[in-house]
């Protein structure tokens, strides 16, 4: 199954990053003896301890009950992913539904202000990212099935 992107503008990299460009400099090793610095090691970055927005959850919980009863709640929505989820509700709002009832719904991590849960349906394991605008709306949706 192919990952459905519903946003309005998921943008998680900066432009640059996206580029895929890199720069560096090494220093010639053979100029002089090479000097190790005595450093500890990189500390792991931790696990984000709560979504970026703490109504993710339950505004994701909402959108996919809607999407299975077939009746989405475009208010929750900036206008213009409410019209890209429009243009694609024929093909998205069967499909959500086919994958049965939530069974659960866990937090994974944030990044750049959006969050990503993992849902487990009764025939799906998927995995939801969810951000919001500036006024609290979704402007940016995707799911896909689970890695």
């Amino acid at each position: 199954m192919k990952p459905l992107l519903i946003a309005a503008a998921l943008l998680l990299l900066p432009a640059g990053a996206q580029a895929q460009v890199a720069a560096a400099s090494m220093p010639n090793s053979f100029d002089g003896p090479v000097r190790v610095a005595q450093t500890a090691p990189p500390a792991a970055v931790p696990a984000a301890p709560a979504p970026a927005n703490p109504q993710a959850e339950a505004v994701l919980r909402d959108i996919i009950a809607g999407a299975q009863a077939g009746t989405i709640d475009y208010a929750l929505m900036s206008d213009d992913l409410a019209a890209r989820v429009r243009e694609q509700e024929a093909t998205i709002q069967p499909l959500i539904a086919g994958f049965g009832p939530v069974q659960a719904v866990d937090f994974v991590s944030s990044q750049n202000g959006a969050d990503l849960f993992a849902v487990i349906f009764a025939n799906a394991a998927t995995e939801w990212v969810i951000g919001f605008n500036e006024a609290g709306k979704v402007a940016a949706l995707l799911f896909r099935p689970a890695a």
